[in-house]
């Protein structure tokens, strides 16, 4: 005869490093399966949009740099874009490779910090995420190197980034991407793509249709899993992506595993990107000289960017004044986070924290 059991309501979070983040998941559970799922955002909630009102547009940047903390640069870009968008800014050509060159890198770190951590929920504990850990900070290496700061980075300006390379950055920069890296996701994929635990732990996990991520306008690797084949480096290039030569790796199966394996793949064509960038590198200035109190005319402009997690918008509206009278921000870490319960209703306790850590989500960039 059946077992009736009483449904009980499990907190996972908002302390815990499953949650990628002070996060809460609030899961009704009957056994140990899932059958309704609550999200709690807030824990870490700075107001970065109405302190953005109160700040230079120079000043702002430091703002981008802490929301997606993994993936600062491409949220430093996406900020300078559009204030350049709206005060009619030319960038120098330089300053456009340079910057496409450092969005690549920031990607390659940011997957491998997804990675890693997506193993660890799949129950492998430690070895793979450290892995992952000494490639990623040989590529933060290449920001210390450059900028003077390995995460919160604060390197792209309105106008250009903050300081051209140093005479020793290329050098390291052909030994990462030529001799190390490409061996060291060889051994990645050799560890775990073809993996019968990770197999078992995330296919038909999470499962996202493209009808369910088109609804709620998905997007990144997320978007991708589901045999969408929408990247706006493609899709609305911005800096040199145009010139590039690189594909989109997308899924068909819309599950955590191919979520991984997107990750993985991108990260290649990361490594092409930089090597055309580093190949028609041109000289010039890195930036052009932008007043610190810089006054773009009244009216308002939307950049975006194609960042590890996927649309970074920035929306920015201009009253005339030094300060923006309206920043807001499209964060697809918060979007994303939104299927969270269809994806995992009716699941394991077990797989849904794999289905959490698939999404590859901040909780800097959910709360802002």
């Amino acid at each position: 005869m059946p077992i009736k059991s009483e449904p009980v309501e499990v907190n996972i979070g908002p302390q815990h490093p499953s949650t990628h983040g002070v996060f809460r998941m609030v899961a009704r559970i009957d056994g140990e399966r899932v059958t309704d799922v609550k999200m709690v955002v807030g824990y870490l909630h700075r107001s970065m949009e109405k302190l953005a009102e109160e700040r230079t547009y120079t000043q702002n940047i430091p703002f981008t740099d802490r929301m997606d903390y993994l993936a600062a640069m491409t949220g430093n870009l996406g900020y300078c874009l559009s204030v350049e968008k709206l005060a009619g800014i030319d960038v120098p050509e330089r300053a456009q490779y340079l910057r496409t060159m450092f969005s690549e890198l920031q990607r390659v770190a940011s997957h491998c910090m997804a990675t890693g951590a997506f193993i660890n929920d799949c129950g492998a504990w430690q070895t793979p995420v450290m892995y992952t850990f000494r490639d990623r900070e040989k590529v933060l290496d290449l920001f210390e190197m450059t900028c003077g700061a390995r995460i919160t980075t604060n390197y792209m300006r309105i106008g250009g980034v903050a300081f051209d390379i140093p005479d020793e950055f290329l050098p390291a920069l052909d030994w990462l991407v030529n001799d190390d890296l490409p061996a060291r996701f060889e051994e990645l994929e050799n560890l775990i793509v073809g993996n019968e635990i990770i197999l078992m732990r995330s296919r038909d996990v999470g499962v996202v249709t493209p009808e369910m991520a088109i609804n709620a306008s998905l997007s990144g690797p997320m978007l991708r899993s589901a045999g969408i084949a929408w990247d706006i480096r493609k899709a609305d290039p911005y800096c040199v992506y145009d010139r590039m030569n690189f594909e989109i790796p997308v899924g068909y199966n819309g599950d955590s595993y191919d979520r991984m394996v997107i990750r993985i793949e991108e990260m290649k064509q990361s490594l092409r990107i930089i090597r055309q960038c580093m190949a028609e590198l041109p000289d010039g200035p890195h930036k052009v000289d932008v007043p610190l109190a810089l006054r773009p005319p009244a009216g308002e402009a939307y950049s975006r960017v194609e960042s590890p997690k996927g649309e970074l918008g920035f929306y920015v509206v201009s009253d005339g004044g030094p300060a923006p009278y309206r920043w807001h921000v499209r964060a697809p870490s918060l979007i994303n986070l939104s299927v969270l319960p269809q994806m995992t209703i009716g699941q394991s306790i077990a797989d849904a924290i794999v289905t959490l850590g698939s999404i590859d989500i901040n909780v800097g960039e959910v709360d802002r």
